[in-house]
């Protein structure tokens, strides 16, 4: 019973991980459409969630202390998600946010191939899975139309893919920190991300104060931490421990599909029959993978 009320809290976070990631539109299209930078946002999102983390942490008294072995792991992840975002950002600059999102939908792909070296074999329900997501977003996103391919975004993409891929693998294989709690290996992994974005505003000579002058899009900077950051990375590392990389990735897609709902209910942003049997095809392969399969099938669990 323990073991099952793992694997349904697993589902559970993993679910809760996508949905929250996939807000990033409702609060960071109003700070792009006021002028804040990617890198500005990107690092005030990921600072201010380590403060509510870490103040959270002291103010309970729980333990953040980790070795420095523990610490390369843990900042290795936060490197390898700050890379993830902000190569998936630059590759809008040359191909379509439709065809970015499908090539960073191969992160499952990557995921599975990256266990399979590590001899640990999803089962054919979990593969069935990947496929089935995969053709949905790419039906959600429209990317059959007019694309204009270009090779840095392409490869932007797929690096952001695979980054996001890493995170999966080391949270789930890496025994080093698997006594770290959750939201220990979240607080590191967003200070090393925030520090490396820090640097790259200093590099750059990024403007800091443009679009941050109205409180609103303060308010859109905290949203951002709050639920596409802190709780989706808490999430994410918690599924990816309870019910393996693979299952956890999959479950990603609805993130995809909650950005397309707010775009949709919120933007007035059109949808497509083709873009509706997209979203329904990523529902059935959720439903598939969850219901009716076995603990332990692939290995991961």
């Amino acid at each position: 019973m323990a073991g099952k009320g793992k694997m349904v809290m697993g589902y559970v976070a993993g679910l809760l991980a996508g949905m929250a990631y996939g807000v990033n539109p409702l609060f960071g299209k109003p700070l792009i459409d006021a002028g804040v930078s990617i890198l500005t946002m990107l690092f005030f999102r990921y600072a201010i969630s380590v403060l509510v983390i870490g103040g959270w942490s002291l103010l309970s008294w729980r333990s953040l202390r980790v070795s420095w072995r523990e610490f390369g792991w843990v900042t290795l992840l936060g490197m390898l998600f700050a890379i993830s975002s902000l190569s998936l950002f630059a590759s809008y600059c040359y191909i379509p946010s439709g065809l970015a999102t499908t090539l960073i939908y191969l992160y499952p792909v990557m995921v599975a191939l990256l266990m399979v070296m590590q001899k640990v074999y999803p089962s054919r329900r979990t593969w069935i899975s990947i496929i089935v997501t995969f053709v949905g977003v790419a039906l959600m996103c429209g990317t059959g139309e007019d694309l204009d391919i270009h090779p840095v975004g392409v490869s932007l993409a797929l690096l952001s893919a695979l980054s996001y891929a890493g995170y999966f693998v080391i949270v789930n294989r890496v025994k080093s920190i698997q006594s770290i709690a959750p939201y220990t290996i979240t607080l590191y992994s967003l200070m090393s991300g925030a520090t490396l974005y820090l640097v790259c505003l200093f590099v750059l000579d990024v403007d800091w104060n443009v679009g941050l002058s109205d409180s609103s899009n303060w308010l859109c900077l905290l949203g951002l931490a709050l639920i596409p950051t802190t709780v989706a990375l808490l999430g994410l590392t918690i599924s990816t421990r309870l019910i393996g990389a693979t299952k956890a990735s999959v479950l990603g897609v609805t993130e995809p599909l909650t950005s397309i709902f707010i775009g949709v209910f919120l933007f007035r942003e059109p949808m497509t029959v083709v873009g509706m049997v997209g979203v329904g095809l990523c529902l059935v392969a959720i439903l598939f993978l969850m219901v009716g399969g076995k603990k332990g099938t692939d290995g991961e669990a």
